[in-house]
């Protein structure tokens, strides 16, 4: 090839190359230009599905674009979150991470498919709240103290409900390892029979979320005896933290973030977080996750990133010391 063929080549390339470059940065500014799909990967209907769509809404409403909801359940969120990896990542899916998904998998099990630190890019934090350690109001536990002294005196005669790898099971457990007390868990296939048998005293105890508590609390059906979170929670302001009880440090929560697929676009997912925290400042989630007794953490992908790392570190200790498997 002659020098001008080459030269006039080469500028081609370049012209090419240098259109594509800026053809992708304009798609990255103008983002988005199509609807977004926010993987939740449960039923639904239930806590993490709304605040799924309660995020969606928002979103839609800032960045001008439908945000929708696809529910893709199974295996305590796993099916879902693994099937986001596979994605193209332009930002036009995300995923909706969670503390069973996104943490408790890895301490149970050790070949999961995805890694929550290395498969996904976690944008923001959206709710944070407590379980509640209740107890049927027939029994005569009123304090943690009650039940330690009882459970401490009589090892492993006082049962719990659970269900196996949700947070209230993982709260259970800390609060086993924490106050060294030998208890008997009976599992439960959901949460649903698990509740029933509470309140029709078949079982004496278990942790519940909060807001699925508040009602059988309010009608005298359950006695809240502590909250799992590291402060009180709004719904039950004269019911102790476990950390007030005498366990300082203590804590289990329910939460959920947005996250992105490795390696989306850095301008994508800085606008994108940004538009979560505005959407989290609104008054129809302030309102709405108020009601319900969920607590809006710190946002940002720093503090989200870092959250997630810590869960993980602490549900892999906890699940490996109680020796629990998967089912």
């Amino acid at each position: 090839m002659s020098t001008r063929r080459f030269t006039l080549a080469t500028l081609a390339c370049a012209t090419i190359g240098f259109l594509a470059s800026g053809s992708a940065v304009l798609a990255q500014s103008d983002y988005p230009t199509k609807p977004v799909k926010i993987i939740v990967p449960f039923p639904p209907g239930g806590t993490s599905d709304v605040m799924g769509r309660m995020v969606a809404d928002e979103l839609s409403k800032i960045l001008k674009q439908p945000f929708i909801v696809e529910n893709i359940a199974g295996a305590g969120g796993i099916v879902g979150t693994d099937r986001a990896t596979k994605m193209t990542p332009d930002g036009y899916t995300l995923i909706q991470t969670g503390v069973g998904q996104s943490a408790v998998a890895h301490g149970l099990d050790p070949n999961l498919k995805y890694n929550s630190m290395t498969d996904f890019i976690h944008i923001s934090q959206v709710n944070s709240g407590p379980n509640v350690l209740v107890v049927n109001p027939a029994t005569p536990y009123k304090t943690v103290k009650d039940i330690v002294d009882y459970a401490k005196a009589n090892p492993g005669k006082l049962d719990y409900g659970f269900t196996h790898a949700a947070s209230g099971h993982m709260a259970m457990e800390l609060f086993k390892q924490t106050t060294g007390i030998q208890l008997t868990g009976i599992s439960y296939r959901g949460g649903g029979p698990m509740l029933t048998d509470l309140l029709g005293g078949t079982i004496p105890m278990m942790f519940i979320n909060q807001d699925a508590a508040l009602p059988h609390v309010r009608a005298g059906k359950m006695r809240a005896i502590a909250v799992s979170s590291a402060q009180r929670n709004p719904l039950y302001p004269d019911v102790p933290t476990i950390a007030e009880s005498g366990y300082k440090g203590f804590e289990a929560l329910s939460w959920s973030g947005i996250s992105a697929i490795k390696g989306t676009p850095q301008p994508i997912v800085d606008k994108l977080e940004a538009a979560i925290a505005q959407a989290m400042k609104s008054d129809a989630i302030k309102q709405r996750m108020g009601s319900v007794g969920f607590v809006i953490p710190e946002q940002g992908s720093k503090p989200y990133t870092a959250f997630v790392k810590k869960e993980i570190d602490t549900w892999t200790r906890v699940i490996k010391t109680a020796g629990i498997k998967p089912e």
